[in-house]
């Protein structure tokens, strides 16, 4: 893959999932445990929907 390719990718794997993290990371940075799990919880269902 060129790196004209590489510029020209409809979707950016990468940048994606490093701004998904970066927002659940915001969403959970003072969550206790408990509040953590209880949040995963909730994104499973939403996910499974």
């Amino acid at each position: 893959m060129s790196k004209t390719d590489k510029k020209n990718k409809a979707f950016d794997t990468v940048k994606f999932f490093r701004e998904v993290k970066e927002k659940i990371a915001k969403e959970t940075k003072d969550m206790t445990f408990a509040e953590f799990k209880e949040y995963l919880n909730r994104r499973k269902l939403k996910l499974a929907k």
